[in-house]
């Protein structure tokens, strides 16, 4: 989580919301991320999407099966479903979203029975830390 925290202070730099990424598979680190929506003028460039796919484009294909994500903030909806789509075994996640959150606080999408993959879910590492560097962004941009 330390690495995802690391990458949020870049986008922190860049301008961008600070949430970072950071996907590993048997504890080896395969690639890290943050957000990049307004340098990119991409709406999909959320830390965790750029995380899985820069991951998937390193393996043999789409699946991260058995790969653990650390992201620093509660991923959104469509993180979400991609997670569920990449097929992460794991999730391990900062500080909770009230407002879009769609892994627990809003939505269960990683958990939904109807769907094909479930992914364990880990919340709450860093929390202050990660929920700090969110804040002051926001109070700064006031």
């Amino acid at each position: 989580m330390r690495l995802a925290l690391k990458e949020a202070g870049l986008a922190f730099q860049e301008g961008e919301i600070p949430v970072g990424a950071v996907l590993t598979l048997d504890e080896e680190l395969i690639e890290e991320a943050h957000n990049l929506r307004e340098v990119s003028k991409d709406p999909t460039a959320h830390a965790e999407i750029l995380a899985l796919r820069k991951g998937a484009s390193k393996g043999d294909g789409w699946r991260l099966t058995g790969a653990t994500l650390y992201v620093t903030k509660e991923p959104c909806i469509m993180c979400a479903g991609a997670i569920v789509n990449s097929r992460i075994k794991r999730l391990v996640y900062g500080c909770k979203d009230s407002k879009a959150g769609g892994a627990e606080s809003l939505y269960n999408i990683l958990n939904d029975k109807r769907l094909n993959h479930q992914v364990e879910i880990v919340s709450g590492i860093l929390e202050d830390e990660c929920s700090k560097i969110l804040k002051r962004f926001f109070v700064e941009r006031r």
